[in-house]
């Protein structure tokens, strides 16, 4: 079929127009102020994806300022003429782009970057950011009402993020969505250790000053990034699986021998890697300090923080962590569930292991001990809203939920379950829908009724 003159025309303009909608609807644009987290809207940013991240910090203790320069690799998914990163309360004197100053303003926790040229998709880019002054902790019903994130010490500073502090002390994408690798080097006076993440590279004194190059090579979320400064003895050694391992604790609590830190945290990391699938990292180990103000541990990643010293049980659902949170990360915070009641359940398991009590006696434990009416049974596990993420419900009854899950499809599937579910998402992210995806395909069973009454339904579940 042949079209006339004026519907020739006609097609022309049309095409002529949508061309340059085309042109430019793909034309520079600005990056999104976050990624969209129903909890944290503003957390994480778009436009680009993190790759690396370069921490130079410099520490003083007596004033607790914190002097940094962050330097960013990343890789725009967009063309951008500017974009943003997030940045709590800190000063900023300079703002780099492939090694030119480029401007930036500050609004909120966010700082607004416009590149001297903009950046075309695809496109690897370097962000610095030099910046200076106090971090301030963060506080709140989040974190079972505690401070968390830069926690001043009495000889430095314990430093735990989750789940939106980590912006209170480096400028960041800061977002479990959007992992990358890590290199941390800190300046602390001489006399005091700096731990962080990964495996240590170098330290050396210098004037009055220690030098300490850490390197995290695996993807990481940025929550799970530290900085912990103070005065600690330090063991190192392989676990009996092979697995490198460094533990730090502050020498005020070595009297404190309710658990033997090292021994667990070995045996763990070497039983867990039996159950989960192979230890996703180059080290283990634990950060010990005494900061009993912090009421909180954190999975931190290759090496928990303890604020104090904690007990086994406490010991094992850190490690177990590892897989569950820190290599396999949520995509949104409202599936905070498939990191603490797989840690919790771990915690079960490990009981288990030990011969003290069943995965099923446990489960019965805590179903038993609430009744119907108890405000536990109304949390929602699978969206727990943003200041009750850490609800006991979301640990307990998530726990509960694998052990419903393990009675249904059976020890076999279960227990490959697991390992596959590390392995299938290893330094990447998932979500919920992705796990009763993966438990269906394995079980071969419909499971939408048991994810449905345990995880998103208020209420005591009739068993």
């Amino acid at each position: 079929m042949a079209l006339s003159r004026s519907a020739r025309l006609g097609a022309v303009a049309t095409a002529a127009a949508s061309f340059f909608v085309i042109a430019a609807s793909s034309g520079p644009g600005p990056g999104a102020d976050g990624v969209g987290d129903s909890y944290f809207p503003q957390l994480g940013n778009g436009g680009y994806d993190a790759r690396h991240y370069a921490l130079d910090l410099a520490y003083d203790p007596d004033t607790d300022r914190l002097d940094g320069r962050t330097t960013l690799t990343a890789r725009a998914t967009q063309n951008l003429s500017s974009f943003d990163l997030d940045l709590q309360k800190l000063e900023v004197t300079k703002v780099e782009v492939n090694g030119r100053r480029a401007q930036f303003t500050r609004e909120g926790d966010e700082i607004r970057i416009t590149p001297r040229g903009s950046l075309s998709k695809g496109r690897e880019f370097k962000v610095a950011v030099t910046y200076g002054g106090v971090p301030e902790p963060l506080g709140g019903p989040i974190v079972f009402g505690s401070q968390y994130g830069w926690m001043k010490t009495t000889d430095g500073v314990f430093v735990a993020c989750e789940p939106n502090a980590a912006s209170t002390w480096f400028p960041s994408s800061d977002h479990p969505s959007d992992k990358a690798a890590f290199d941390i080097r800190i300046k602390a006076p001489k006399g005091l250790t700096a731990v962080s993440n990964g495996r240590l590279v170098s330290t050396y004194d210098k004037g009055g000053s220690t030098y300490t190059h850490w390197r995290e090579k695996k993807q990481m979320a940025t929550y799970l990034a530290t900085a912990t400064i103070g005065k600690f003895d330090v063991r190192t050694g392989v676990t009996p699986g092979g697995t490198p391992i460094y533990v730090a604790i502050d020498p005020v609590l070595a009297n404190s021998n309710n658990v033997d830190v090292y021994a667990v945290t070995a045996e763990a990391t070497d039983y867990w890697s039996k159950v989960f699938g192979p230890y996703p990292f180059e080290e283990t180990g634990a950060i010990v300090d005494d900061m009993p103000a912090a009421g909180f541990s954190l999975e931190t990643q290759t090496k928990p923080v303890y604020s104090a010293v904690r007990n086994e049980t406490t010991i094992v659902h850190e490690l177990a962590h590892q897989w569950f949170g820190d290599s396999v990360s949520t995509e949104r915070w409202k599936d905070i569930w498939l990191n603490e009641g797989f840690a919790t359940y771990s915690q079960w398991l490990w009981a288990e292991y030990k011969g003290t009590r069943s995965a099923h006696d446990s489960f019965l434990a805590g179903y038993n001990a609430r009744p119907a009416d108890n405000a536990f049974w109304q949390t929602v596990v699978g969206d727990p809203q943003r200041d009750t993420m850490f609800a006991s419900a979301v640990y307990q009854r998530g726990a509960m939920t694998l052990q419903v899950l393990r009675e249904r499809i059976g020890d076999a599937a279960f227990f490959k379950l697991l390992p596959t579910w590390t392995k299938l998402h290893r330094y990447g992210n998932a979500n919920t829908d992705d796990f009763v995806r993966l438990a269906e395909k394995i079980s071969g069973q419909q499971l939408d009724d048991l994810f449905q009454t345990w995880l998103f339904t208020t209420g005591k579940p009739v068993i």
